[in-house]
């Protein structure tokens, strides 16, 4: 199924998604301070530190996902719990970068456990049709 395939493309995109934020905020700080852009990290303004923590997340979950949608592409699952657990999993973790800038940490968490379950899904799927 070529949705796999797709969904990792929209994930990798994903990830820097949030960076855009950070950028935005060096930017408004200054050209001069990016002679030394990790010592910037702790003078950026709160929104831009969490989107940054949301970028660096996202570079983690993209890992574990991009593994899970590869497993199901290879193994052949041809499944509507499949292709909506990999369009799950995109929407929620472009959900959870905006949640997280925005300092919702409960919807954050959500979006998470939504991405996570989607991930584990995709694998689980996987593993069933290869044994079967």
């Amino acid at each position: 199924m070529i949705i796999f395939l797709y969904s990792i493309a929209a994930a990798a995109v994903l990830i820097y998604v949030p960076f855009l934020v950070v950028a935005y905020a060096r930017v408004r700080m200054g050209y001069e301070t990016f002679s030394t852009p990790r010592a910037m990290l702790d003078k950026l303004p709160p929104y831009a530190q969490r989107a940054t923590w949301a970028h660096q997340n996202t570079f983690e979950a993209f890992m574990i996902f991009a593994a899970a949608a590869l497993m199901a592409y290879v193994t052949g699952v041809n499944s509507s719990t499949a292709i909506g657990a990999a369009i799950a999993f995109v929407v929620a973790r472009l959900l959870y970068s905006i949640f997280y800038i925005l300092n919702i940490p409960l919807l954050r968490s959500l979006m998470f456990g939504i991405g996570t379950i989607s991930s584990a899904t995709l694998i689980l799927l996987s593993i069933i049709q290869a044994t079967s």
